[in-house]
């Protein structure tokens, strides 16, 4: 998907794009991989794509840090890696 952006005062057009969409009968997950999300800039950049994603389907980030699996702000779902590949219902939380 592409999109606008200001640069130096000018319109720039972005390529964004996710990693993986997953359907399942009705159900659609949009998933981005991220090896670690160390702070606020890259947690940013990881969920922009799936922010601009105009539908209500799930939006996931699965992240190789031990982190707790939780919702954030903006209603992405953040899973560790481990509870992604190892829970059979990851994606249901």
């Amino acid at each position: 998907m592409e999109y606008s952006k200001a640069v130096d005062g000018k319109s720039v057009r972005v390529q964004a794009e996710v990693d993986f969409v997953c359907n399942k009968a009705d159900k659609r997950y949009y998933i981005q991989s991220a090896f670690s999300i160390p702070d606020r800039e890259k947690m940013l950049q990881e969920q922009n794509s799936l922010t601009r994603i105009n539908d209500s389907f799930k939006k996931v980030i699965v992240v190789k840090d031990a982190i707790k699996t939780h919702y954030n702000e903006d209603g992405v779902l953040i899973l560790n890696l481990f509870d992604f590949l190892l829970e059979e219902n990851s994606l249901e939380n």
